[in-house]
């Protein structure tokens, strides 16, 4: 019976394809059908109903509905829940290395026209909306940091590193170094070791440490030790649009992290800044970021947590600030989580309200993809209405256009920026 099966499928998915292959074949429930259909590349393990052919972590899988039709083909992970992460639905689609460097020409031509003057430091793969299921790859000036979270794309690194380096050398970009960040828990649930380093079959410079520049401020990027790939690149823009109305601002940015914020209202011509983060490391960073700046005259660095401050300042009565920026890290990572995290989130901005002057400035945002776009702008109504206050909307925005939102892809959706007159 599970021949004839084999055989049914085999012969039904060969329809579809010119080329004969002799990937293993794996048949999906009607929901996993339905939403591949729409675009959406995975398939979890409990929408797995049959498997056909000998399978290995990694390898290539053909999906197939329970009537045998050809839905895609995408790399297997054995152990993560996501099992497949399907990478075309072209059923003539070879996965030669001719495959990938489309697919990453593609995603770098993508931030040539999008990043324009900003390309030499901007995210050039963003996973599964460039069609590069697991992989990520940010450029810092000469330096290219990549993230490998999928075992399929693990086994072909190689591959990918040479072809990545050759299309941005024959387009004249100088690249001196490629450094792996693959320190990250969630490559232990496909099965993958944690390490970072430098990526050796490439010439690199000793140091980890280099410089970018972003909207006129200069950083110093550990891509060893940053956080992430190094420093975060996708509120690039939101920065900028905080900087255009900081002039003249006495300005509170809380979870400063380097500084980022800062130092972009600082250059915007706020009148003084105050950089506020529970680490004492990412404060001294902050500080050697604005010296390096010549701005260090008009900021002031604290080390102190943000859900104490916060409530100690409006204790002490008055309003110090008329600008403030809330840019914490992600409170939760889960479904699970969401929940309290919204608490946290709706702690933070109604202390935020609380201090500012009528009339004052309100720049927040969440970086998690679970906490959705209606949950936080509920979370805003009810933190402004237990304040006593008015939100008057300046701007709404997401993360940077070198992190594109694919539609069909909702994981791809998930910084929430707005900026806000309290009235």
């Amino acid at each position: 019976m599970l021949i004839q099966s084999t055989v049914v499928l085999k012969k039904e998915s060969d329809k579809h394809m010119k080329n004969k292959r002799n990937f293993p074949i794996l048949t999906v429930t009607k929901k996993a059908e339905a939403a591949l259909k729409k675009g959406h590349p995975w398939v979890y393990d409990a929408e797995i109903m049959q498997t056909f052919g000998e399978t290995e972590n990694g390898c290539l899988v053909d999906v197939v509905s329970t009537k045998g039709s050809y839905l895609g083909t995408g790399f297997l992970s054995t152990n993560s829940k996501i099992r497949v992460r399907v990478l075309s639905s072209n059923a003539n689609e070879s996965f030669s290395p001719a495959f990938w460097e489309r697919r990453l020409k593609y995603a770098i031509d993508y931030r040539k026209t999008v990043m324009g003057d900003d390309f030499s430091c901007c995210r050039l793969v963003f996973g599964e909306a460039d069609g590069l299921p697991g992989l990520t790859v940010d450029r810092f000036s000469d330096i290219i940091v990549t993230q490998v979270l999928s075992y399929g794309m693990d086994k072909i690194k190689d591959m990918i590193y040479t072809s990545l380096i050759k299309i941005l050398r024959d387009g004249g970009e100088e690249i001196n170094g490629l450094f792996e960040r693959n320190d990250v828990a969630i490559r232990e649930l496909e099965g993958l070791e944690q390490y970072k380093g430098w990526y050796e079959a490439i010439p690199h410079p000793e140091s980890t440490v280099t410089e970018i520049c972003e909207n006129g401020i200069k950083y110093l990027v550990d891509v060893e030790n940053g956080q992430k790939t190094g420093f975060f690149l996708d509120q690039k823009y939101n920065r900028l649009a905080v900087s255009k109305i900081a002039k003249g601002k006495k300005v509170l940015d809380c979870f400063t992290h380097t500084g980022s914020f800062a130092l972009n209202a600082a250059m915007g011509g706020a009148e003084h800044v105050t950089a506020v983060d529970v680490s004492k490391t990412a404060v001294e960073m902050a500080k050697a970021n604005a010296e390096r700046n010549g701005l260090d005259g008009r900021m002031d660095f604290l080390a102190a947590d943000v859900f104490d401050l916060l409530p100690e300042l409006e204790a002490k009565g008055g309003k110090p600030y008329d600008f403030i920026i809330l840019d914490p890290p992600a409170f939760t990572k889960s479904r699970k989580t969401v929940r309290s995290a919204e608490r946290g989130y709706k702690e933070i901005n109604y202390r935020a309200m609380k201090l500012l002057p009528r009339g004052g400035y309100l720049a927040t945002c969440s970086c998690s993809h679970f906490m959705k776009n209606e949950l936080f702008v509920k979370m805003l109504h009810d933190a402004a209405a237990d304040a006593g206050v008015q939100l008057k909307q300046i701007e709404a925005r997401q993360q940077a256009c070198d992190h594109p939102v694919l539609w069909n892809v909702p994981e791809t959706d998930y910084l929430k920026f707005y900026i806000f007159q309290v009235v």
